[in-house]
């Protein structure tokens, strides 16, 4: 099997994974808080992420991590995953996932728009092009078909899926900045993300999961939409010879996604929705191609 096989074979694997996440959220908000979800979801990932360092021999960059690198992770397991997540599944419990899920993956776009002033980047027309068809895809896949099923006080939660978007590309840009190993410096956010639950999660009085159907979601979420697919992706991306081969092939997921929350779910899925995602997807890569001109 060549490298370049490999890298369709892991990137296939994870585009999986991420196609079922959207519907894993929405079953295990359904009788849990997002508090609950995260915690059980974030120490699963801290624990795979740790045997993960173990096994690959990469500890030794753990005990080298000096007291300025350790505060610079809880910064970043503050936003990502503690933030990011609490904020997100907020979204999807009061959002259909046909419009959560849309409205979250639009950060490639926020992050044009923020590297703006935070990286004193230009935009140019191809990007401003690329930004309206994108938004254009967001305002359809709002309508939830033509507006038959929409409601006013849906709005604050869209807002809410828009503002995780510009939480992960704020992320992504601070995280852009940290040198150090990708898979160690995953676990830390996530060791830090799992120490803010647990306390967050004692203040407000919840209790854990007793529900084994429920905490076998948590730990599907924790594995197959954080850890696992994280390192299928890296994985992915070291095999590739260039990354625009596989990069792309992550927007399949959404469309595939759709299937799952219609068959699993249960919810009807708009053609606003297909038409919208479809803009959405395009706007992006319009805009990926533009940066490729550009370089």
């Amino acid at each position: 099997m060549s490298n370049q096989t490999k890298a369709y074979f892991f990137a296939g694997i994870t585009i999986l994974f991420w196609s079922t996440v959207a519907t894993a959220f929405k079953l295990a908000l359904s009788e849990q808080s997002g508090l609950q979800v995260l915690t059980i979801a974030s120490i699963t990932s801290t624990l795979l992420l740790f045997f993960y360092l173990l096994f690959t021999n990469q500890t030794g960059s753990l005990i080298k991590t000096t007291r300025k690198e350790l505060l610079y992770s809880a910064f970043l397991g503050l936003i990502n995953p503690f933030l990011y997540y609490l904020l997100l599944f907020k979204a999807y419990n009061n959002l259909p996932a046909q419009v959560a899920q849309p409205l979250n993956m639009i950060w490639p776009i926020v992050l044009v728009l923020i590297s703006i002033p935070l990286l004193g980047q230009k935009i140019t027309l191809k990007s401003i092009i690329a930004l309206l068809i994108s938004f254009g895809g967001i305002i359809l896949v709002s309508s939830q078909g033509a507006g038959e099923e929409f409601r006013t006080e849906q709005i604050p939660y869209m807002l809410l899926a828009v503002s995780t978007s510009v939480i992960w590309a704020l992320f992504w840009i601070l995280n852009m900045k940290d040198k150090r190993n990708e898979s160690l410096k995953l676990f830390l956010n996530f060791l830090f993300s799992s120490i803010y639950l647990l306390i967050v999660l004692r203040v407000r009085g919840e209790p854990f999961p007793g529900n084994p159907k429920n905490i076998l979601l948590d730990v599907y979420i924790g594995l197959f939409e954080m850890g696992l697919a994280f390192l299928f992706w890296l994985k992915a991306l070291q095999f590739s010879k260039t990354t625009d081969k596989i990069s792309n092939l992550v927007f399949i997921f959404p469309f595939i996604s759709l299937i799952f929350i219609h068959y699993i779910v249960g919810e009807k899925i708009h053609l606003t929705t297909i038409y919208g995602l479809l803009l959405v997807v395009t706007g992006i890569l319009l805009q990926r191609v533009s940066l490729n001109t550009e370089k």
